[in-house]
């Protein structure tokens, strides 16, 4: 159709003559339209029967698109909305809305442990060999000062106890959150150094551990062979205040203990802890400033040949880390 004020085609000779002015054409124009409109209109209603629309040009219901159609519906979208004159349903407005990427909410973990929170804590940091000045930095644990935290120590060969307490509790992270339990890092070698030891203790009291291990290895003299839990003592002085997390600090302990024994086959420290495993410490930060049940374990003596044999092997180290994860499934209760 022609919607302006130019003149319209020209008429058959038969049925006006060519001297008449086309504006006194219209009425033999008229008739010819309206003779046409029964056509025109059978020719619409047979459209709309055979394509299914229905009132409004709209079809007579919501038809979802594949979800490609609707993750695309970018550029493409807005301008087909600008070509498009017709009303949306309220049904198409709210599908038309809804975030193409929404999906259903993940499912709960299952398991023995689920929900339950534990916090590992690998031991000191590899660059706070770099870092000394920052790491020498003195920090309060509630009974006096001390420095933020230590290099560590090396085996002869110079693997670095750093790297051996992030692997091993990279390992455990992955049994426990296989058993359903959420695993909170106090570092994963995200972070040139540290964290100081006020803040591992910090980051296991408010994630509301159900348990805290601070995984280490020990570096004294030969000779000097297997492993030991550290629990903390009764504490109570400025931010310390241990006199909660005795108790279940050491049922956690000893829990470790004998299943670390038995998954590794090491024996208990032939140098401390009179062959209990167990020592308990009043000078460690880690253990003065938490608030939730926590033990150190070190796994081994990196300085004598023997025990550092069984340290660099990763095997061993996945030994360790099914000891440490079933004796903290033994005092959740799990």
């Amino acid at each position: 159709m022609r919607y302006d004020d130019s003149p319209p085609p020209p008429e058959s000779a038969a049925s006006v003559s060519p001297d008449t002015p086309w504006y006194a054409r219209r009425s033999t124009l008229a008739v010819a339209v309206a003779a046409l409109a029964p056509t025109a209109l059978a020719g619409w209603v047979l459209t709309q029967v055979l394509t299914g629309s229905g009132p409004g040009g709209q079809p007579p219901g919501p038809k979802a698109l594949p979800a490609s159609h609707t993750a695309g519906a970018g550029a493409h979208g807005a301008g087909d909305a600008k070509a498009s004159t017709a009303t949306p349903s309220p049904a198409a407005s709210a599908s038309a809305s809804a975030p193409a990427s929404a999906s259903a909410p993940a499912a709960p973990a299952k398991g023995p442990l689920a929900g339950r929170t534990v916090v590992i804590d690998p031991g000191h940091n590899t660059g706070n060999f770099k870092h000394t000045s920052e790491i020498d930095r003195q920090v309060d644990i509630g009974t006096n000062l001390k420095e933020c935290d230590t290099t560590g120590t090396t085996t002869n060969s110079g693997y670095m106890e750093a790297e051996f307490t992030l692997d091993v509790s990279r390992r455990t992270r992955a049994l426990l959150e296989s058993k359903g339990a959420k695993v909170v890092f106090t570092h994963d070698a995200d972070r040139p150094w540290g964290p100081c030891i006020d803040e591992r203790a910090r980051i296991g009291n408010e994630a509301k551990a159900d348990a805290v291990v601070s995984v280490h290895a020990d570096g004294v003299s030969a000779g000097n062979r297997g492993f030991h839990i550290i629990l903390p003592a009764t504490v109570k002085g400025g931010a310390a205040d241990t006199s909660k997390i005795v108790g279940p600090s050491r049922d956690l302990g000893e829990r470790i203990a004998g299943n670390f024994a038995r998954s590794t086959g090491s024996a208990p420290a032939n140098y401390l802890g009179g062959g209990t495993g167990l020592v308990v410490r009043d000078d460690l930060g880690g253990l003065n400033l938490s608030t939730r049940p926590k033990v150190f374990i070190e796994c081994g003596n990196m300085r004598d040949a023997k025990d550092a044999a069984q340290l660099t092997s990763p095997e061993w180290r996945q030994k360790a880390a099914e000891g440490i994860t079933n004796g903290i499934v033994g005092f959740l209760g799990g």
